[in-house]
């Protein structure tokens, strides 16, 4: 993938183009010659900027994937309580979600490149990995007791809240709460009774 600080001008521009289209048209839709044409640059400055559309994509996804890990870090950093850093990624969800508003890119990208050796597949796959590691090391930080199974089950709810966003509902509210709750849960009381 291009270094972010190496790109070119018209390398921005292209992928710039290309996020936009691939998120909401999809990724098998969405051609070079459209996205050259929404770049303002030819096809041959494409290639020679990406290669190919398999790299282009690489390079969208791995660059979203870089800004919502930003993101979730930020939001565990403002966090002063442990516990309270455990489910800070579905507040990181709460801001990402004002302008992502067609679900989750990874799922979309998931389902549309099913072949786990795509390597634009290994970074949607390593970006819900990343994810269910972060909430089960916060999980063990918190002190929680069984951080593995809540780590998974804080996955599930994220990513639940994620795939229904496109919904005229809003789930990310309940399922913040049931995750603030399942992590309390999970927190050994002290003393006696």
């Amino acid at each position: 993938m291009p270094e972010a600080q190496a790109m070119t001008p018209a390398g921005r521009r292209i992928l710039a183009a290309a996020e936009e289209l691939f998120y909401d048209r999809g990724i098998t839709a969405v051609g070079v010659d459209l996205i050259a044409e929404r770049s303002g640059v030819t096809k041959r400055t494409l290639y020679n900027q990406f290669g190919s559309k398999d790299h282009l994509v690489t390079t969208y996804l791995a660059e979203r994937d870089q800004r919502w890990r930003s993101l979730v870090r930020a939001a565990v950093d403002a966090c002063d309580d442990p516990v309270e850093a455990v489910t800070a990624p579905f507040d990181a969800l709460r801001i990402w979600s004002r302008t992502n508003t067609r679900g989750c890119a990874f799922i979309n990208a998931l389902a549309e490149l099913p072949d786990p050796s795509h390597p634009a597949n290994r970074i949607a796959t390593n970006q819900k990995h990343w994810l269910l590691n972060l909430f089960m090391d916060l999980a063990a930080a918190a002190g929680c007791s069984e951080a593995a199974s809540l780590a998974t089950r804080l996955l599930v709810l994220h990513e639940g809240a994620l795939a229904t966003q496109p919904l005229a509902l809003d789930t990310l509210s309940d399922s913040t709460g049931l995750a603030r709750s399942l992590v309390r849960a999970d927190i050994p009381t002290s003393g006696n009774g």
